[in-house]
């Protein structure tokens, strides 16, 4: 039996439990009082603090069981958590908060999390105590009030919270209605058939030069009929111009990844994010390469005896990766991998992520809810071949070709591509058309053509990238 023990001052946990009391926990009270909320797990472990607890509980309410969170909103979430912790919450915070909602109707933009709960418990009466000048005022933080007032009454998280209990806003006591802002305006370019202005504005210039002298008339007066017949003549082309021919749709293809052998130099946890793991990955960058971490930095981080057993020390890239909990980190050291090189760094919870680890997992069961998020209880890194090294290039039979130097995350090329990965049978990586829903050998509309429907994922000369035990399975 799960027991959860809430400390007195830990106001989110008792909203978490009062709002959804579906939960299979048991509430203990024991004396004296805990002062840090802790849960007991059915195998006898305990998890403690709110943070921690509050994650624990999400993967089971409904209102958050349903909703996939890519890792980078999971890293928002955590963030969340961890700058709220604070008692008070301090006005530095609270600022964040504020400009974080301007354009947001909850704290990831659109999907509702547990972070909107436990920070909203934390704020609430902090926010209550607010005078008018402060909710709504010139400098107040009104979009915290707006975020406030739809936490405790959207039927999206449906929380079970007293009218009395609830922050009270009264939109007729808005002091201040700044004016919604929009996106800088183009200039208009001038008309090209207005010869008319053209030539008086050059007839003044004509008039301003005749008082420098004869030549400067002769001059500017050139000028102006110069700039009228310029006028039209440019008229006159545009009118007579055809229309430039449709561009050419581009090519998707998996040759514009840039997957590489990787070597993992040394894996941490992330300081300030309980689901990811932190890596320095050599994968045969040049050393003044912008995605490179600079060894000043890595220095700071690294246990000496790594940095003692790789020299000259290779340059490395740091790499956030969702796997802690689900890779026991001994795994993750010194070890060969296949990595994404090409995406768009990102910045997860404070540390600048600049690739990405393929690793393969078992697909959801066949009767399971497909608009349910699938729970990863299995996963398994993607293995080079033996001999692969870092750097060494890594492609998908069929579509050998030149990588993109970084993916427009606009283009959705990883999108269209990464749905295709998977594991046979055989334990090997492979791309298959038909799972991407490409279909057929000959591309199809923007596809790239191939002779084979499943290709699998290889290092030239060396063999095929495998997994230990996965079969069928998803591979992201």
């Amino acid at each position: 039996m799960t027991t959860l023990s809430i400390a007195p001052t830990d106001k989110a946990l008792s909203l978490l439990i009062d709002s959804f009391p579906s939960l299979s926990i048991t509430v203990d009270s024991p004396t004296p009082a805990p002062t840090t909320s802790q849960l007991k797990l059915d195998d006898a472990s305990t998890v403690a603090g709110t943070n921690t607890i509050a994650s624990h509980l999400a993967s089971e309410i409904p209102a958050f069981k349903k909703i996939e969170y890519s890792d980078i909103e999971q890293a928002e979430i955590n963030q969340w958590l961890t700058l709220s912790a604070e008692s008070p919450v301090s006005d530095v915070t609270l600022d964040k908060l504020n400009d974080n909602l301007k354009f947001r109707t909850t704290l990831l933009g659109e999907k509702v999390s547990v972070a909107d709960v436990v920070v909203y418990a934390r704020v609430k009466d902090v926010v209550a105590g607010w005078s008018d000048e402060q909710r709504s005022g010139e400098k107040g933080r009104r979009h915290i009030v707006r975020w406030v007032d739809y936490v405790q009454n959207t039927p999206d998280l449906g929380l079970k919270i007293k009218e009395e209990d609830k922050v009270q806003v009264d939109p007729s006591k808005v002091l201040h209605h700044p004016k919604p802002e929009e996106a800088p305006k183009k200039e208009k370019k001038p008309a090209a058939g207005k010869v008319e202005e053209a030539a008086g504005k050059a007839k003044e210039t004509v008039k301003e030069a005749g008082k420098k002298g004869k030549d400067a008339v002769k001059q500017a007066a050139g000028a102006a009929a110069g700039a009228a017949q310029g006028q039209k003549k440019e008229k006159k082309e545009k009118q007579k111009r055809p229309a430039p021919p449709p561009k050419a749709e581009p090519v998707i293809s998996p040759a514009q990844l840039d997957l590489r052998v990787g070597h993992i130099l040394h894996c941490r946890p992330h300081p300030n994010a309980d689901s990811l793991f932190v890596s320095c990955i050599s994968m045969g960058d040049a050393p003044d390469a912008p995605v490179v971490t600079p060894f000043a930095e890595l220095q700071a981080v690294l246990p000496a005896e790594v940095i003692a057993a790789h020299q000259p020390f290779p340059p490395c890239r740091t790499v956030c990766s969702g796997l802690n909990g689900l890779i026991p980190i001994e795994e993750m050291q010194n070890r060969k991998v296949v990595t994404v090189a090409n995406l768009k760094p990102v910045t997860m919870r404070g540390i600048k992520s600049a690739a990405m680890v393929l690793a393969a997992s078992p697909p959801p069961p066949a009767d399971a809810d497909p608009n349910a998020p699938h729970k990863k209880e299995l996963v398994e890194l993607v293995a080079p071949p033996a001999g692969g090294e870092a750097g060494d290039k890594v492609f998908f039979e069929g579509y050998e070709g030149e990588p993109e130097a970084q993916l427009n995350p606009k283009k959705k090329i990883w999108e269209q591509i990464q749905p295709g990965f998977k594991t046979t049978d055989e334990l090997e990586v492979a791309f298959d058309r038909q799972k991407a829903g490409w279909d057929t050998e000959e591309g199809g509309k923007g596809k790239a053509k191939a002779d084979q429907l499943v290709g699998k994922l290889v290092v030239k000369g060396k063999g095929v990238c495998t997994v230990v035990s996965v079969k069928g399975g998803n591979v992201s």
